[in-house]
């Protein structure tokens, strides 16, 4: 009869400190029926009573815990779509530095051809066609252009 009084005894101790670190992880918020504090006190007065009570009475219903570890697809999730877009910005950054890294590359070892030309002197050049070398030379000196047949 001793050893199945001490028996009920550590089972009893055990219900208890499982059921107080129960009701100490379980959110305010959830808990049913009573407080916290006043579970507290409800489990140590009334050892075996008490952790029956907190299990019918002031557990936290399991659906509202499942739902909230219930696993969602990434789409529906919003902190993952917000680290997918913090994600993709940062690679275009990157991708965009590392352009610029190559244009000024790209800038340095080759030397960029210039854009103004020299002005061409029309009058002093010497033409390849000797007729219009003849006609720029007539009308330089006044006189009218003419073809001769």
């Amino acid at each position: 009869m001793v050893r199945i009084l001490i028996f009920a005894a550590v089972v009893s101790v055990a219900l208890m400190i499982y059921t107080l670190i129960e009701c100490a992880r379980a959110d305010n918020r959830s808990v049913r029926s009573l407080s916290k504090p006043a579970w507290f006190a409800v489990i140590i007065l009334l050892p075996l009573i008490g952790a029956g009570l907190w299990f019918i009475l002031g557990r936290p219903v399991a659906a509202q815990a499942a739902t909230a570890t219930k696993s969602m697809a990434p789409d529906d999730d919003e902190d993952f779509l917000r680290q997918l877009e913090v994600w993709r910005r940062q690679q275009q950054r990157e991708a965009e530095a590392a352009a610029r890294e190559q244009e000024l590359k790209d800038g340095e070892q080759k030397p960029k051809p210039e854009t103004k030309r020299p002005a061409k002197p029309e009058a002093t050049e010497p033409t390849a066609d000797p007729e219009r070398k003849n006609k720029s030379e007539g009308t330089e000196n006044g006189a009218a252009d003419t073809e001769t047949p």
